[in-house]
């Protein structure tokens, strides 16, 4: 028991760590997606892969939709189809950056796409690395009520 918790505050120290370089933050995001990398929606992951084939798939350059002040890329023109009729229902939620950073943090912090997402009661959370994304995974709940709380003074 000790151990767990001990293990559990470990790696919400060592995030707090790993997050605290300036390089990885913005302060607010003006109302739009994550723009980190080049405009380009969860770095060019297509966001319906998430849910359809339960894993990250990068998009293909080809096969894009413009959303949010973004531009998302998707495997086959039939996510793009999906996506372009329920967007939100694919988008990542606090704008694509890390749900662990909004929530704990109260900071805007990039993600890593590829191991750095958790599907939620139906919705995308994507978090800055494989270690923020576990953290996250133990206890949705309260940092979901947390993110929240926090997102709409990050989010303008």
């Amino acid at each position: 028991m000790f151990k767990s918790k001990f293990m559990a505050a470990a790696a919400v120290a060592g995030f707090m760590l790993a997050l605290s370089a300036p390089s990885f933050a913005v302060k607010q995001t003006g109302g739009e997606f994550n723009t980190l990398y080049a405009g380009i929606g969860i770095k060019g992951y297509d966001p319906v892969g998430y849910f359809t084939d339960n894993k990250a798939i990068l998009g293909d350059a080809q096969i894009t939709s413009e959303y949010g002040g973004v531009t998302w890329r998707f495997a086959s023109v039939k996510h793009r189809e999906l996506f372009e009729k329920d967007p939100e229902k694919y988008t990542p939620q606090y704008g694509g950056f890390c749900s662990l950073g909004v929530g704990v943090a109260n900071k805007l912090f990039d993600v890593d796409p590829e191991h750095g997402w958790t599907i939620y009661e139906g919705k995308l959370y994507m978090n800055f690395n494989t270690d923020a994304n576990e953290t996250f995974r133990k206890n949705p709940a309260e940092l979901v009520n947390k993110a929240n709380r926090n997102w709409p003074l990050l989010n303008h």
